[in-house]
């Protein structure tokens, strides 16, 4: 192997070496007006083959510059612009710097130039607000998927756990022909959708749905992808299906089933596994195995207990009369069985001492889910949409848990210990439906949007609960057999009108006013088992409780928005009026209060060019305490750690700063940009900590000024120009956070500041027909410090290093190694700190590649560990978990497409696919 590999590198050597670096610069300029062009496409292709050797744009003022590597003898030149004739020219690479001065590019009006555009359509289209992709100007290797297709594209990021961001924002949206597939997971669609029937890839701010229909700039900082398909390709069927069983008897089956024709499509998918995977995230190196990201036991080996599933699901989606009416609909259902167990070490610092807590945990938990979301519009006019949107989602559980724990002095003597055993059985149902109706006016840009929600939460729990706590000091032992009936339901109504009126082409007035009311009640009965009847028949009202807690939240607001194609703005001032009233039935104590905070919002957007940018913005809202931390009855199902609410707590408020700066330069292939936050609380509720003689904990709630929050992320990006369809690419990024929180420790008051900093590298070099490398490094610091307790300080750094590499070679086999070191820096000895975490997978394609069989590894060395240090107000926690380990597993998988009433032209031989 290490002698193929030197052949390949001195291949790859000699191939680098012939070719030839060139730029070519030049002025594109309107004919008509003698304007500047900017954002004209400028790209070569090769003569042979028309593969893509380099592209860019042109800026502001028409120029350009494009840079690339060949060794061919002449390239096609390409310019073109939306809407004017395309121009074309043969340039020689060997030339090296070719100036072609200024190009006068003209109104395209007749057939051959519209036949010239279509032929010579650019790689890369720069709009208003979307960013476009040509899918086929991106080569991959053949059987390629829309995720393949992606990491082809420049400013485009696919993390190792199939998230993607694009020049740094966070894609949350992945479309089909304007459409959601299946759902709201975006792996579904990227890791299936193959991309020899996608034309176009367009990239988009994320838009509401009231943003969608009235035209308004979208507020998000997040972005959607929309796959166009092509419209000879946009009928037809694609599916897989694949089985494995394994070593452990570990076993995967899965299918998923697609069927499109013009504006409807169906889908079906299902899954069994015993291997933490959601069954429909495909790798084609990997499959279930996924890859380790930033988690000990990867991305689906997830790293807290072993999970059994089975899931099945489907998917609709149509349209009629011209999208008069517009249909969405999903139902899933699931099953899970999970075992975990979990080890804890922690020290509790106290502000005159500390004490430490050993503890195990093991459980199963059951469920069953039944799972039902549907969209559907009516448009009665072109200027009318109405929306409705249900939701249901049904829930079955059971779990079957035990644990013991001990606490011990500084000196390691015992002071107490406790064992417990819990069953419980819940359902739970909760129902949501959301109705928005939106008319756009008669002046451009003016609308009225009216919106009603409400939902309703019932969940009902019975728990066998029975504890043992030896409190070592008197030789005290104290018993706990309990039946403990909870109900719990939460009804939230809210309304709102939305109303924007253009006062000028680039101001608007908006209007607005929303309505909030929530109603929490809690019933929770408690009764002890009694050994004359030898039933659950006494009542404890100590420990029972019936509690309602309400609260109204009123926010009318006035506003002005301004935009123009560079600057986007606007601010709202309005008033948060908050209501919140507590009831204690058991007691007959109820509470009320009013509170009046300032409503504002503010944005400013200033845009450089459209790869450009910078943004602020200013928020604050409230947040109501839960009912847990509202209802004042003891919770003991813990004996250790008592918990006990608080009605008399206020709500939150909390002012938010965001400031964003991102770049993307298509001439260099390199982009750069920073994302803040900071945040600071009044009335944050925090946890009040006492600690009795005996180490136990009780825990209570109160309101806190002065806690605070900062992030920041650092980013920067860089493609390296190639010849022909090779790839490298780096990523450098840092990201940094501040917390500063408020606690009680025994009544004392302290404050605790956790700072965090987590710098990375990350590597790719392909040849995407051939092999993928992919090294990564990523570092965690982390420091805790305490203003009443210095001495318990505490600073760790946490090690990653990686290594994901995949070879297509020799034909029809395909070779994956994914390799990771952990190391956990200061963590108990009682706990492993390193492991050398490493899967493997080797297959064969047949069946003119729509089959392949597979082995793969998973944790080759079993040294797959789940330790983690952890640090909180007044504590420090190491704590180890079940998880996945090794296994091997032998996997079947096939694959059936058929699109524009054709099946696919034959997938012998390695090709690149355009």
């Amino acid at each position: 192997m290490q002698k193929t590999f030197f052949i390949l590198s001195c291949f790859f050597i000699i191939l680098q070496t012939a070719a030839q670096d060139f730029e070519v610069k030049g002025k594109i300029i309107d004919n008509l007006t003698n304007q500047p062009l900017y954002s004209a496409t400028i790209f070569a292709e090769s003569l042979k083959d028309s593969t893509l050797v380099a592209y860019t744009i042109s800026d502001q003022d028409g120029n350009f510059l494009l840079e690339g590597r060949s060794s061919a003898e002449k390239l096609n030149l390409f310019i073109t612009y939306t809407g004017l004739q395309a121009v074309k020219k043969v340039i020689n690479p060997a030339e090296k710097i070719i100036d072609i001065g200024e190009i006068k590019m003209e109104e395209s009006s007749d057939e051959l130039d519209e036949v010239l555009i279509k032929t010579t359509r650019s790689p890369i289209v720069l709009k208003k607000d979307t960013l476009e992709f040509n899918a086929k100007s991106f080569k991959t290797r053949e059987n390629a998927t829309l995720e393949d297709t992606l990491k082809q594209l420049p400013g485009v990021e696919v993390a190792a756990d199939g998230s993607i961001t694009v020049n740094g924002q966070t894609v949350n949206r992945i479309l089909v022909n304007g459409k959601e597939f299946f759902g709201n997971d975006p792996k579904v669609a990227t890791k299936n959708l193959p991309k020899e029937i996608i034309d176009k890839i367009q990239v988009v701010d994320t838009k509401t749905r009231e943003e969608e229909f009235t035209g308004k700039a979208s507020d998000s900082e997040d972005k959607t992808i929309n796959i166009t398909i092509d419209e000879d390709k946009n009928k037809g069927y694609f599916s897989r299906a694949t089985a494995g069983y394994g070593t452990d008897d570990r076993y995967d089956t899965s299918a998923i089933f697609n069927y499109f024709k013009d504006k409807m499509r169906f889908s079906i998918l299902a899954s069994a596994n015993n291997i933490n995977s959601p069954g429909f995230s495909y790798d084609e190196v990997f499959d279930a195995i996924g890859s380790t990201s930033s988690l000990p036991g990867g991305f689906f080996g997830n790293n807290n207990g072993i999970t059994t599933s089975e899931t099945i699901g489907g998917n609709y989606v149509n349209e009629w009369d011209d999208g008069k009416y517009d249909l969405a609909t999903d139902y899933f259902y699931g099953a899970t069985d999970r075992e975990t167990r979990t080890s804890t070490i922690r020290e509790n610092i106290l502000p005159d001492r500390s004490f430490f807590t050993q503890s195990e945990n093991s459980g199963n938990n059951a469920n069953e889910s039944h799972r039902f979301s549907g969209r559907f519009d009516i448009k009665p006019d072109t200027l009318t949409r109405i929306s409705i949107n249900p939701n249901i989602n049904i829930n079955l559980g059971t779990n079957d848990s035990e644990s013991t724990s001990s606490s011990f002095d500084e000196d390691n003597n015992i002071i107490n210990s406790a064992e417990t055993f819990s069953f419980s059985e819940s359902t739970s149902a909760n129902f949501r439906n959301d109705l928005i109706m939106t008319r756009k006016l008669d002046t451009l840009g003016s609308y009225l949007s009216l919106s009603f929600n409400n939902s309703h939460n019932r969940n009902d729990n019975e728990n066998l609960f029975n504890s043992e706590r030896i409190i070592n000091a008197g030789n005290e032992t104290q018993i706990q057999n309990q039946l403990i009936d909870q109900e719990n339901n939460t009804d939230n109504y809210r309304g709102s009108f939305t109303y924007r009126q253009s006062l000028a082409k680039q101001l608007f007035l908006d209007v607005g006013y929303s309505y909030e009311a929530n109603t929490t009640s809690n019933t929770r009965n408690i009764f002890d088992f009694d050994e004359n009847t030898g039933s659950y028949s006494n009542f404890n009202e100590t420990l029972s409780n019936e509690f309602k807690a309400r609260s109204q939240i009123n926010r009318p607001n006035l506003g002005l928005r301004y935009e123009t194609e560079k600057v986007r703005s606007g601010a709202s001032l309005g008033l948060l009026n908050t209501t919140l009233r507590t009831e204690n039935f058991s007691q007959n104590i109820d509470f009320s209060n009013t509170f009046n905070d300032m409503y504002a919002n503010a944005f400013i957007r200033y845009q450089f060019s459209r790869s450009k940018s910078i943004q602020f913005n200013y928020s604050n809202s409230v947040d109501i305490p839960n009912v847990q931390q509202l209802q004042p009855v003891e919770i003991i199902t813990d004996p250790l750690n008592i918990r006990v609410g608080n009605p008399d707590l206020n709500p939150s408020l909390e002012q938010s700063f965001r400031l964003n700066f991102r770049n993307f330069d298509f001439k260099t292939r390199s982009g750069y940009g920073i994302f803040s936050r900071y945040s600071i609380t009044d009335n944050q509720v925090v946890p009040v900590l006492t600690t009795d003689e005996n180490l136990v904990r009780t825990t209570s709630y109160t309101n806190v000024n002065g806690v605070q929050n900062a992030f920041a992320y650092l980013y920067f990006s860089k493609t390296i120009p190639t010849e022909g369809t090779d790839v490298i690419r780096y990523n450098l990024y840092v990201s940094n956070s501040y917390n500063r929180n408020v606690g009680f420790s025994n009544g004392q008051k302290f404050n605790s500041d956790l700072y965090a900093i987590s710098p990375g590298l990350r590597f790719t070099y392909e040849i995407p027909d051939l092999f993928t490398l992919q090294p990564n490094v990523r570092f965690n610091y982390n420091n805790t410090a305490y203003n009443i307790f210095s001495d318990r300080n505490e600073d760790f750094t946490n090690t990653e290093l990686g290594l994901e590499a995949t070879l297509f070679w020799p034909e029809n086999i395909i070779f994956g190694s994914d390799f990771t070191y952990f190391n956990y820096g200061n963590v108990s000895d009682a706990f492993e700190s390193t492991s050398l975490f490493w899967n493997l997978s080797l297959g064969y394609q047949f069946l003119d590649e729509k089959a392949t069989l597979k082995i793969k590894v998973y944790d080759v060395l079993d040294q797959n560990i789940s330790t983690r240090r952890s640090t909180g107000d007044d504590f420090i926690q190491d704590t180890d978990q079940l998880i996945l380990q090794r296994y091997a597993m032998l996997s079947f998988t096939y694959k059936l497409d058929k699109f524009g009433g054709k099946k696919p032209p034959s997938r012998g031989g390695r090709r690149y696919r355009r």
